[in-house]
């Protein structure tokens, strides 16, 4: 069943599977969203008098019993219907008979996928956002309580300066807040009203489109028939933007977390449960929650350029070629949301350890230190650098280590700024909030 058939319409088998793809697949998570966008088309075609109230009524109802099915997880989209718009649309008239047939007056699929599409964006970007937040309180806790634990910095992946964990964990925390930023953005142009653009073009009927835009709780909508379809495909990419930010930063940290876990390194644990071993080597306990997760961070910042090129040299108007949107993205939304509720899941059992400094390696970590006591005393920086330098080269300079200790906590290592992180992120959510309304 096709909502595009006429009597004599014939399609090629081959050609039907290969349009088709897997949309099916993937349709199937936008079938509640396809209901409350008809819910809302139909309330308003009541409105302007294009559904008598008694067809509303049994439209309505109908509707309804479709969106219980899907939310019990009893709806399937059949073999010989092309997509979940004729799925439901065919339940629908199954059951309440020629008033089914009513309800894409003044639409077309184009817009009718459109609507389905920014609604699910704009749920999965707010379940991306929480899931966001729950991380970012996460790392701010673990900052503060291992804020006095000291942790060797690294420049070009040699012992620079003194760090502590605190630090470590509250660059990951302040980063997210600069994710959260794109997430923003992202929402705010998912969450525009395209439904009443038809094919690109309007309608002559006296649609409402303020009406549906309340309805469905869009803050605004697209005003322009033709920008409505042009849309589709910029508001995924622009989503994927914003996906791929904050894969980064959950890539980035991964690699310090498996860095950190080698015995080269060792400067945290994880308890055995949340390792994998070697088939070989029984000593072996391998990071691969994280390996994976870097490995799934980093194919999804690839998505931009990969719908990019999708949609490069395209003209205005719908094409096939936005289908594909969804096999590209649909996918690294569940890995994004799984890679971020695995490093919850792991970031509870973190063990730090509180001796790392005492290694002989660390020798030099305080030779700024030394440089700007030399300073404090009068010296110029030049002439100070010089002479630490020197001291270093033929091995005679000394640290005090419980006086690194002091300056370190009392310097800019102990300046954590949990609370000023904690309020810039609040600032990034109240525009979260303003954009949402949740």
């Amino acid at each position: 069943m096709k909502l595009w058939a006429k009597d004599q319409s014939v399609t090629h088998e081959i050609v039907e599977q290969f349009t088709v793809g897997r949309d099916r697949e993937f349709d199937l998570m936008l079938a509640q969203y396809d209901v409350q966008g008809s819910l809302a088309h139909t309330q308003m075609l009541a409105k302007v008098g294009l559904l008598s109230s008694e067809d509303w009524v049994v439209v309505q109802k109908g509707l309804l019993d479709i969106q219980s099915e899907i939310q019990a997880g009893q709806f399937e989209i059949e073999s010989d219907v092309e997509d979940v718009h004729s799925q439901i649309e065919l339940l629908l008239t199954r059951r309440i008979g020629e008033a089914g047939k009513k309800i894409h007056a003044g639409r077309s699929r184009n817009d009718q996928v459109a609507v389905d599409i920014k609604l699910f964006l704009r749920a999965e970007l707010s379940e991306i956002k929480t899931a966001v937040l729950t991380l970012f309180e996460q790392l701010l806790d673990l900052c503060e309580k291992h804020k006095d634990v000291l942790l060797p910095g690294y420049t070009h992946l040699q012992v620079a300066m003194p760090s502590s964990f605190g630090l470590w964990f509250g660059a990951w925390a302040e980063s997210l807040v600069d994710d959260m930023e794109l997430l923003v953005a992202a929402s705010r142009v998912a969450d525009k009203n395209p439904l009443g653009s038809g094919a690109g073009y309007g309608s002559a009927f006296p649609l409402d489109r303020t009406l549906t835009t309340g309805l469905l709780g869009f803050r605004t909508m697209h005003f322009n028939a033709v920008n409505a379809q042009m849309s589709r495909g910029k508001t995924e990419k622009i989503m994927a933007m914003a996906m791929a930010n904050l894969g980064s930063t959950l890539a980035r940290f991964s690699m310090d977390i498996c860095l950190y876990l080698s015995q080269n390194f060792n400067f945290i644990s994880f308890p055995p449960e949340l390792t994998t071993g070697s088939s070989i080597m029984p000593h072996k306990k391998n990071p691969d929650i994280f390996e994976l997760i870097r490995a799934k961070c980093n194919r999804l910042q690839a998505l931009p350029n990969e719908l990019s090129l999708l949609l490069t040299n395209l003209p205005s108007g719908y094409h096939r070629d936005l289908q594909l949107t969804k096999e590209i993205l649909f996918p690294a939304i569940g890995d994004l949301k799984n890679c971020l509720a695995m490093m919850q899941h792991a970031l509870q059992f973190i063990e730090v350890r509180h001796d790392i400094l005492h290694d002989e390696r660390y020798r030099y970590l305080f030779s700024v230190e030394a440089v700007n006591e030399l300073v404090a005393q009068g010296a110029s920086f030049r002439e100070a650098y010089k002479t630490v330098g020197n001291e270093i080269e033929v091995g005679n300079f000394k640290w005090d280590a419980s006086k690194g200790l002091h300056h370190t906590h009392e310097g800019s290592m102990g300046k954590l700024c949990t609370a000023e992180i904690r309020a810039e992120m609040r600032t990034v959510l109240e525009r979260f909030q303003t954009v949402r309304r949740i």
